[in-house]
């Protein structure tokens, strides 16, 4: 499986010029329509020069600016698939006789690990730690259960903990008391929703801190997000794959909760002391 050229760019910074940089932050920050445009676009854009931006994409080992936007064409047809294209992708491809998807899973968290930004996972960890903050943790159709599981663990850790859940007519509630003490946390893959990203444009527009795990192709969020996780889910199976979303979910649970040891214990043992109290085995004066 390629892999994303989005990832590539992060990767190698470092390796950039001053002014390839700039090329490479305004990609990065309207992937991939921002490189789908004419050379001087792109330039006008990243504030450099026509020479500059053809470089960038040489160095990035394209021949030609052509071959530069046909990889990502290519990709924003991956973004853009649906279950049922990547289905019949599969029904025309060559049968194997391992099991494929297995193998996929696993290398999936390896690389997600291999290439996320240690600097964004460490200030993500002090961020979500920060009691003084209040935590709105939302998710597509499919990552709201990764929302909802964050939320849970981190509730019993640190206090101000919200699962932004419901009809997404009542998202909008919860939107008029966020300010700038505020997080949110996004989950969202391809195909990105719309709502989702109205909901982190208007926290963003309000003052809150906007952060966001996603997949390799990176949500529009991405643009309005202080910390950004990406995400491998690419699997050979018409659905895409969250092993490695929850894989990121449960690393940064387990960093608040020892980015304060003493507080998490305290709170963990009175959630205990509370089943305790509560549980019907025990002695009848604590029954409910």
């Amino acid at each position: 499986m390629e892999r994303p050229l989005l990832e590539e760019i992060h990767d190698r910074l470092d390796e950039f010029t001053a002014t390839e940089r700039k090329a490479a932050h305004a990609l990065l920050a309207n992937y991939p329509m921002q490189g789908l445009g004419t050379v001087a676009q792109f330039a006008d854009a990243a504030g450099v020069s026509s020479p500059t931006i053809l470089r960038f994409v040489g160095r990035l080992g394209f021949p030609g600016f052509a071959d530069f936007q046909k990889r990502l064409r290519q990709e924003l047809e991956n973004q853009l698939n649906t279950p049922l294209a990547r289905s019949s992708a599969m029904e025309s491809g060559p049968a194997q006789s391992d099991d494929p998807l297995v193998e996929q899973l696993v290398e999936n968290v390896r690389e997600t690990f291999e290439h996320l930004p240690k600097g964004e996972l460490a200030g993500m960890i002090k961020l979500l730690a920060d009691e003084k903050k209040t935590l709105h943790m939302i998710g597509g159709r499919f990552t709201d259960a990764l929302a909802r599981y964050m939320a849970a663990h981190l509730r019993i850790v640190r206090p101000n903990v919200n699962h932004v859940a419901g009809q997404q007519g009542n998202w909008l509630d919860q939107l008029i008391g966020i300010g700038p003490k505020d997080v949110i946390v996004v989950f969202d893959i391809r195909r990105y929703q719309n709502e989702i990203i109205r909901f982190a444009e208007a926290a963003a527009k309000q003052g809150a801190t906007v952060t966001l795990i996603t997949d390799s192709w990176m949500s529009p969020i991405g643009k309005i997000a202080s910390f950004v996780l990406p995400a491998r889910v690419a699997v050979p199976s018409p659905w895409d794959s969250s092993a490695a979303l929850m894989a990121i979910a449960e690393v940064l649970i387990a960093g608040v909760t020892r980015e304060n040891a003493e507080r998490s214990q305290q709170r963990m043992q009175a959630l205990e002391d509370l089943r305790n109290a509560h549980d019907p085995e025990n002695d009848g004066e604590h029954r409910l």
